[in-house]
C-alpha cells in the first residue's frame, strides 16, 4: 500500500514515535511524507520515505496523487487547537472523502487503521484499484 503522512508542526513528534512504534508495518508499504515530517520519521526509524515538498506544496502533491488513485491510505496528524488556514487540509480530506481512502488525522484513529492494514482488511483497495484497471483497458 501507498502510504501518506503529513503532521501539523505541533504533531511532528507524535507521528515520528508512531512511526517508531510501527516500524516494522511501515516497513512492508511504500511511505510518502511532506518535507521535515518525512526527515524525521527516516532518520528516527530509517525506513525510506519519499519526501515530498515541505508545507502546502508537499499537501498539494498528496492531493495530486490521491486524484490519480495512488495513494491508499493517509494520515494526517492535526492540531486541532491551533488551526491555521484549513484550506487545504479540508481540500485534501474531501479528496480521501471521493476516492474513498482511509484516513486518520489523530493518532487513535491511525492505530485503528494500522491494526486493520496489518490484519489485511484494507486489501479491498487493491481490488478496487485493479478492477478500476480493467475497466480503463
Amino acid at each position: 500500500m501507498n502510504i501518506a503522512l503529513i503532521a501539523n508542526d505541533t504533531k511532528k513528534e507524535l507521528m515520528t514515535h508512531f512511526c517508531i512504534a510501527y516500524c516494522g508495518v511501515f516497513g512492508k508499504h511504500t511511505l510518502y511524507a511532506t518535507g521535515s515530517t518525512g526527515r524525521m520519521i527516516q532518520e528516527s526509524t530509517g525506513l525510506p520515505v519519499q519526501l515530498l515538498y515541505s508545507g502546502q506544496g508537499g499537501v498539494e502533491q498528496v492531493e495530486s496523487m490521491v486524484s490519480c488513485d495512488e495513494i491508499d491510505l493517509l494520515m494526517l496528524f492535526r492540531d486541532g487547537i491551533n488551526t491555521g488556514d484549513e484550506t487545504e487540509e479540508n481540500n485534501l480530506l474531501r479528496l480521501c472523502d471521493v476516492h474513498n481512502i482511509p484516513v486518520a488525522t489523530n493518532i487513535a484513529t491511525a492505530e485503528a487503521l494500522i491494526h486493520a492494514m496489518e490484519r489485511g482488511d484494507l486489501e479491498w483497495r487493491e481490488i478496487q484499484k485493479a478492477s478500476r484497471k480493467q475497466i480503463e483497458w
